[in-house]
């Protein structure tokens, strides 16, 4: 269990001004401005979730993901893990905590793969028949036998990837941290990280925070979606209750005999090429059924589909209002 209350960070940068003069001026007569990068953050996530934590490139999630980890202390406010206040019992709680962040890999280049996790074995005090189950269930899921032996420095990003996904679940936390684990993989290694979280998520009940900008993670992934952009709290709810509010419309695709297409009172027409035409509606107003009707009395309907709002437009709409 996770609460996070009224968490803020802010950051002090030193301004100076171009030139010659503008540094002598830095040095006699220095300016700051101060930089809130998370601002009152509060959210409870439960034993169990999947949680998409997204936002624009310079929203504040890393920053907030970072504290949740404890890896940097709050300006404000505080991250309780099972109670216990994160900043004031780090050792303990971090024990129950994995992270991965995409952009910078806990593997040793020096070692094989697999002296790597020993010597995290010896850091986390793992007992050795815990060790050697938790790597065969891991095996299972990403195969990480076959590259066990091989140099870190030899492996491709998807195979440090598949390192670190292991490295981070050796001592079995209940919340795994995620941030940005997709940057530069191919398909096949998304998949096999996909599959990752799913199965420690179902097996385990492990509680998964997962920071992205792929659209395929948090529709393959995610029930719960956190929205944050600019430090603040855009929205938090169920994807699907995110879906209906923020695009509570469906398209309508119409094909036609010929290139006409009539207009509806009901719904607008938002594009029209060739022979085809398409419709947006609120669901809640008119139904397709409705829309299909009235159309084929005013003209000869050759095909129809429905298009619902796509994962990209929610992002889309719901950064623009926070511009």
């Amino acid at each position: 269990m996770i609460d996070v209350q009224n968490l803020c960070k802010d950051y002090v940068m030193r301004r100076k001004e171009p030139g010659l003069r503008g540094a002598i001026r830095g040095l006699v007569r220095p300016e700051h401005k101060k930089i809130h990068a998370v601002s009152d953050l509060s959210f409870h996530i439960d034993d169990g979730e999947i949680v998409g934590f997204i936002g624009p490139n310079g929203a504040g999630k890393s920053t907030t993901i970072k504290m949740m980890s404890g890896i940097l202390t709050p300006t404000k406010g505080c991250v309780l893990i099972d109670g216990r206040d994160i900043s004031k019992h780090r050792k303990e709680v971090v024990r129950n905590i994995g992270v991965v962040f995409g952009q910078r890999s806990q593997l040793n280049w020096d070692l094989r793969l697999g002296e790597s996790f020993e010597l995290l074995k010896h850091i986390y005090q793992i007992d050795q028949s815990d060790y050697d189950r938790t790597i065969d269930d891991l095996d299972s899921i990403l195969g990480i036998r076959e590259i066990i032996d091989k140099p870190v420095r030899q492996m491709s990003l998807g195979q440090r990837m598949k390192g670190d996904l292991v490295a981070s679940m050796l001592h079995s936390p209940g919340i795994l941290f995620l941030d940005e684990p997709t940057i530069g993989l191919d398909v096949s290694a998304k998949y096999a990280l996909r599959k990752f979280i799913k199965e420690i998520n179902r097996t385990r009940r492990t509680t998964v925070i997962l920071t992205t900008h792929d659209l395929g993670d948090i529709q393959e992934l995610c029930e719960r979606l956190i929205i944050i952009n600019h430090g603040v709290m855009m929205e938090d709810g169920r994807l699907s209750e995110i879906v209906d509010r923020i695009a509570p419309y469906k398209t309508l695709v119409v094909e036609y005999y010929d290139e006409s297409a009539p207009e509806h009172d009901r719904c607008e027409m938002t594009e029209h090429s060739g022979n085809v035409a398409k419709y947006r509606f609120i669901k809640n107003e008119v139904t397709a059924a409705e829309i299909i009707a009235d159309l084929s009395r005013i003209k000869t309907i050759k095909d129809v589909s429905i298009e619902e709002a796509g994962i990209d437009d929610i992002i889309k709409i719901a950064y623009g209002q926070s511009g």
